[in-house]
């Protein structure tokens, strides 16, 4: 899964497990399952929700009866949470270096790197604001909040 997906696949498998009521192992929710809603590949899903579960917001089962379920209430995660579990896929990538002896090239490559680290803060800060609960919201604006 490429790390432009992999925030959505986690964001929107959260959303499901939460929509579906899968608060337990008993309700947990198979990977061909969340699969079909997103639409991927199990493969995918099962490699999102590793990292869901590594960072403690859900709990997974393997085999035959296996899946996954919220270890926390929806309206407690947010999704900056979710960026920092799947290994922050907002990154917006780092400026080459600049060429030695060149006035733009020795400074700019740095300037254009704060220039990211900011924007990339502000994306943290307002996906803070948003949780999974919100995305399940019927108003399509709910997110934005």
């Amino acid at each position: 899964m490429s790390d432009s997906q992999r925030f959505a696949v986690a964001a929107h498998a959260l959303a499901y497990l939460a929509h579906m009521g899968a608060f337990s192992p008993k309700a947990a929710i198979s990977s061909a399952e969340l699969a079909c809603s997103i639409p991927t590949n199990p493969v995918v899903v099962r490699r999102a929700t590793a990292l869901l579960a590594k960072a403690g917001l859900i709990g997974t089962r393997t085999g035959a009866g296996g899946g996954a379920w919220l270890e926390r209430p929806a309206e407690t995660i947010t999704l900056d949470q979710v960026l920092r579990a799947v290994h922050g896929c907002a990154h917006l990538g780092a400026p080459p270096p600049g060429a030695q002896g060149c006035p733009v090239g020795e400074r700019i490559p740095k300037r254009i790197q704060n220039a990211l680290d900011l924007v990339e803060s502000a994306a943290r800060e307002a996906l803070a604001r948003i949780t999974v609960a919100d995305l399940l919201r019927a108003d399509d604006d709910a997110a934005a909040a």
